[in-house]
Order: structure tokens, then sequence, then C-alpha cells
């Protein structure tokens, strides 16, 4: 079976690995000429870390990332409002992996190239059309950097994982028009420090309107110091997405600094850590609707192409990791493509719309903004007017919906016809 898959990301590079663990041959074609790791950090819940621990890839990714063992919600001004065990400390059977966004990729695209071959991936080759039918599909390709054709190439299967901008996406829904924006614009960076607050634990602080989160994602073998990935979220009056172009455009520190002073408490001094860090860029938080279908004929979304979400929950990349495994093993067990990809799409659709309509929502943190209605100040009782009961409803009904409940996900079936030993 040829299969093609579109997008040189996180998303493609993880379906690449599945395939090939499921039998297949595919082929890559990423828009970019050149990989780079770039990006910041992201999490690998314990569910996109099974999968990834049975391709063969924990080791490499414990020694790349940091294994978080807490979460942390507080008020804007430090009160606890939610503490919870992450990973192997919550019972699971997988720890939850955070990691630089850029290592990642460039350690997935290594395992592809070595499993599959150098050729795996073709670089600069940027889609500029799709044709699908129910025996094949067909996928036409420009040069990057000059304009000119290159070699069209046909296969029984095409995975378009090409992200929240889909080419492939946008030739099958062309009147969808450009992505959501619900006012929020993400500042980014990562601070070298002497130790990470808490140790390894993630901190979510404030609320929908303005909120902190840091969490640590590499240690510096040198100096012994810790890379904290640090977001800083700010709503603004505007909901006018921006356009394409003005993403990942470099952030104001000063206006983060005006916006951040007094946020210090115990072991965190927010505008310090801003004060250090490196250069800091800007992204608008943004996602799509849900689609009522994703195949078209032999050709089928995944990742962020199918549903772009929210960076709420850290689920984004986990879920297309799931996608991956998913559709691998549809593929390698269904009697033919057509069934395959239904029994992908029917299994994967809704549960993914589900998580971009509770991500819309607050997902789990949803506590933050009931804490700043309900407990603006250290005035107000935190524990009167928010029930710890309520709070850990919220954090448990989250975990159900996307998928990764200890119980469930420790006792589900694996997607792996035959594991890969570490």
């Amino acid at each position: 079976m040829r299969v093609i898959i579109i997008g040189g990301g996180i998303s493609g590079l993880a379906t690449a690995l599945s395939l090939e663990a499921a039998g297949f041959r595919p082929v890559v074609y990423e828009a970019v000429t050149k990989p780079e790791p770039l990006g910041v950090g992201i999490n690998l819940l314990p569910h996109a870390m099974r999968e990834l621990t049975e391709l063969g890839l924990l080791a490499a990714l414990r020694e790349a990332g940091v294994e978080i063992e807490e979460l942390v919600y507080l008020t804007k001004d430090g009160r606890d409002i939610w503490q919870e065990p992450r990973g192997l400390a919550a019972g699971y059977r997988w720890p939850q992996i955070a990691i630089h966004r850029g290592k990642l990729q460039m350690l997935l695209l290594a395992r592809v190239q070595e499993r599959l071959g150098p050729d795996a991936v073709r670089f600069g080759h940027t889609l500029a059309d799709v044709e699908s039918s129910e025996t094949g599909a067909v996928a036409y390709f420009v040069d990057r950097a000059s304009g000119r054709r290159l070699e069209s190439s046909q296969g029984d299967v095409l995975i378009a994982a090409d992200g929240i901008h889909s080419a492939v996406r946008r030739k099958f829904y062309p009147d969808e028009g450009i992505p959501k924006w619900n006012g929020v614009t993400l500042s980014r960076s990562t601070t070298l420090i002497t130790s990470s607050p808490g140790g390894a634990r993630m901190i979510w602080a404030g609320h929908s309107r303005q909120k902190f989160v840091a969490y640590p994602i590499g240690r510096d073998a040198a100096t012994g110091q810790t890379l904290l990935n640090w977001i800083c979220d700010l709503k603004g009056e505007s909901t006018e997405t921006p356009p394409p172009e003005d993403w990942n455009r470099k952030g104001d520190r000063a206006a983060l600094l005006s916006a951040y002073d007094g946020w210090r408490w115990d072991e965190i001094d927010v505008p310090a850590i801003i004060r250090a860090s490196g250069d800091i860029y800007e992204f608008p938080m943004v996602d799509r609707d849900p689609l009522p279908r994703w195949t078209f004929g032999c050709t089928t979304l995944l990742g962020d192409a199918a549903h772009p979400m929210y960076p709420v929950g850290s689920n984004g990349a986990t879920q297309g990791v799931i996608d991956a495994r998913v559709i691998a093993f549809h593929l390698s067990s269904a009697p033919n493509v057509e069934t395959a990809l239904a029994r992908y799409e029917e299994e994967r659709r809704e549960a993914t719309a589900r998580i971009v309509l509770m991500n819309r929502a607050q997902g789990p943190d949803k506590v933050m903004d009931l804490a700043e209605e309900r407990a603006p100040t250290r005035e107000h009782d935190l524990d009167a007017v928010l029930p710890h009961a309520e709070r850990a409803e919220i954090a448990a009904g989250y975990k159900k919906v996307a998928g990764f409940d200890p119980a469930s996900l420790n006792a589900r079936p694996s997607y792996s016809l035959k594991e890969r030993p570490e």
C-alpha cells in the first residue's frame, strides 16, 4: 500500500513511525526546505507517551525532556486552587514528559529517516493541489523556493497532517475561512534558571484573561541549570484574527513586564523570569470549528489539520500522536482502505470535537476562572465558595473527555499489533 503523508511536523512524523511499525513504507512531503528545531515547550501527556513508548521512543524522550510529576493551579496572587500528581506519580503506566517542540520534532525526524531511509521525508515540497477518489489520491507539488512544479505523487492513501492552515482541508472546505481567535495572545519564551519552581511540576496561575504558565523542558548538563518554558496569556479587545504572516512575531517584553508587575509569590518571580528570557514570540490563541467529515475518497485529515484546538489542557500534540496510531492500526487491520478510513474517523472525529469544544470552555483551567469570580482577593475564603469536590470533578471530567483517565487508559487495549522493544 502506497501511503502519502502531507506535513512533516510532529503529527506527520508520528504517523510515519506508526505506519512503519505496522508494516508500511509511507513517504512524508514537507514544505520547509531545511528542518530546524524551532518552537518552545509542549507536554506529552500519558496517553501520547503510551503510544510513543510502544514505538520504542521512551528512553530517548526521557533523556531529551523532563518527567512532570505535579500540576498546580494558582490564583493571580499565588493562592492554591488545585494540585494533582501527574504521570507515573498519578498511577499511569507511562510518564508525562515536557520537552522542547523543536527537539521532539528533530528526534522524530531522525527515527523516521533511520527506520524508513533518508528519502522518506521529502523537503521543499509545497502542496499545490490534491485529487482524491475511491481508488487513490494524487498530490501535486511545487518547489517552495522557486515555485517550479515538482513531480506529483500517487498513493492508495493520502493523510493530511499539514497543520491549522492545512491546504488539504482548504481543498475540501474552501469557504471555511481563517481560524477563529478568542482575543487572547500567547507570549512564549524560555528562561534558564538555577532550579525549577517546585521541581518537576507545571504551574498555571491567574485566569483566562491573564494567565502565566511555566514548566521545565530540559536541563543544561554543563551548568545544571533548568530550561523553563513559560507562557503569558493576555486577552485584548479585538477578536479579529491576525493574518498568518503576523504569527510568531516578536513579543513586547516591556508590555509583559508592566502587565505582570507584582506577580511574585513563594518560589516564583514572574517579572524576573520574563526579564531573563530569550526572544519572546507572540501567537494568537486560535482553533477551528469541528468538521462534519474528515475523509474524502482515499484522503483524510489528521492532527491540527483535522481538529486544531486551543492550547488548554496540553492536548494538541498529544491528540495528533493518538490520531497517528489509530489510523495506522486501522489501515493494518481493516479489509480495505475505505473501511480503514471510516473506522479511523468514527473513532477519532467526535472524540476530538468534544475536546475542541471543552477547551473553548477552558477545559480543566475552568477552576481558575471560578476562583477569580468567586474569590478574587485574599479576603475571600476560596474553600467556602469553591468546594474541593467541585474542583476535583472538573479535573476528572476533562481527563475522561480527553482520553487520559488513568484507569481507562491503563486498561485500554494497545494499538500495536506488535510492540517495539526499548
